[in-house]
């Protein structure tokens, strides 16, 4: 990002620290703003002769969601007039918690079509980027995975794997469970993480009993999977399976999976679904 004069003179900070667990009003701002150019700018009445009436306008079934599933509101409490009603979400927004605003903007995403939705989260995307955030929008989910190649890796495999079911089921649990903002599961990510790479190989070799040790090792035989890569992946896999590893219980001296670990599991687990769903393709 190009730096101004105030920044260039060293006056005010030219990057600022990443915002994990606050929202500073720049980044406030610039989020409200994605959602007033690129939602509610686009509300039609129903009719010309009441414009400014919500009562069956496009934006009527979102409004009434938001209220009945976020809000936790009376559906009859809902404005009759638009100009109220984005008025009282303007102050609703910026007297969130950090951690609600994202909330709220996931919500925002998931209740329109898909072609808005992209464009809200790239908008959405580019503001996190430019105020520093540590989080970015990821297959609809505001997650911590801060680089443009990790979240490629994740959206890909969730885009490629549309033709294996649970390899992608397994790939939005992880997902669910390591960006959940008020009670992350870290571990049970990890283990959907690895499940996800397991349905695929499993599905790949034609046998659902096979173990991944199996399964990796007809791979290496009948798709050219280089041994390197199996081994590196089987070194990583009893990770989460040997005596203290994540599918075992917990122990008293045993380290809790943190942030870190869940991420990784699941960028290495996308990008080894990529690489697979490709080699099988040559």
């Amino acid at each position: 990002m190009t730096m101004d004069f105030s920044q260039r003179m060293g006056l005010v900070p030219s990057i600022k620290v990443a915002q994990s667990d606050s929202i500073d009003s720049d980044l406030m701002n610039g989020l409200w703003n994605v959602l007033a150019i690129n939602l509610f700018s686009k509300f039609e009445p129903y009719s010309r002769y009441d414009s400014n009436a919500i009562q069956k306008s496009n934006l009527e079934p979102v409004i009434i969601h938001l209220y009945a599933e976020f809000l936790k509101l009376p559906t009859d409490t809902i404005p009759y007039y638009w100009s109220d009603f984005r008025n009282y979400l303007r102050k609703v927004f910026f007297e969130l918690t950090w951690h609600r605003t994202y909330s709220l903007l996931e919500f925002f995403v998931g209740a329109i079509n898909d072609g808005p939705a992209k464009v809200l989260t790239e908008e959405f995307n580019r503001v996190l980027k430019r105020e520093n955030s540590a989080y970015r929008f990821v297959a609809g989910k505001v997650t911590p995975i801060t680089s443009n190649e990790e979240i490629e890796e994740v959206e890909k495999a969730l885009a490629g794997s549309d033709n294996y079911a649970a390899v992608r089921t397994h790939l939005q649990t992880s997902l669910v469970l390591l960006t959940d903002k008020t009670n992350p599961d870290y571990r049970n990510s990890i283990k959907e993480s690895i499940s996800a790479v397991e349905s695929l190989v499993k599905k790949l070799v034609g046998d659902d009993k096979a173990t991944l040790g199996q399964a990796l090792k007809i791979l290496e035989t009948k798709h050219n999977l280089h041994a390197s890569l199996k081994s590196a992946f089987m070194t990583l896999y009893g990770y989460t399976s040997d005596a203290g590893g994540i599918r075992h219980a917990l122990l008293a001296n045993t380290a809790t999976p943190t942030n870190s670990d869940a991420r990784f599991m699941l960028i290495c687990c996308s990008a080894f679904i990529n690489f697979t769903i490709d080699s099988i393709k040559d």
